[in-house]
């Protein structure tokens, strides 16, 4: 009765990827192309749920994509200078985390799960082990 989760969070924008920053040049950049616009962040969720010792190749598996609109406030330079400096957006794809300190500042509006923005749409995902079970 083992269960695998695994999941992996993209933000799309005017339909491209914007995944982590390499850079903090990079990190303004996708700052300035999300100011005062709406994207979409995306969870790719798969559950796997083992075989058993009689049926080991008996695996059952369901997976799934979350996708959240979020709108941010109009950024001015110095509010994306600040949050570069801190740190936050450089590990964070799309260049910032709802869930951070600086991140929260920047989000205006969001339709769809808030935890599919953090990174696991967390009630979905129970819902699918549930399933499974």
């Amino acid at each position: 009765n083992e269960l695998t989760v695994a999941a992996d969070t993209i933000v799309t924008f005017d339909g491209r990827i914007l995944g982590k920053p390499a850079n903090e040049d990079e990190a303004r950049t996708m700052l300035r192309e999300l100011s005062g616009r709406t994207h979409q962040v995306a969870t790719g969720v798969c559950i796997v749920k083992a075989g058993d010792a009689t049926a080991p190749h008996a695996a059952e598996s369901l997976s799934f994509v979350d996708v959240t609109d979020v709108t941010f406030y109009e950024l001015n330079d110095e509010q994306i200078e600040h949050y570069v400096a801190s740190g936050e957006p450089m590990d964070k794809a799309g260049a910032y985390g709802i869930q951070g300190t600086g991140g929260r500042m920047l989000v205006h509006d969001i339709s769809g799960d808030f935890y599919n923005v953090v990174g696991l749409p967390i009630a979905r995902v129970a819902r699918a082990i549930k399933k499974l079970s």
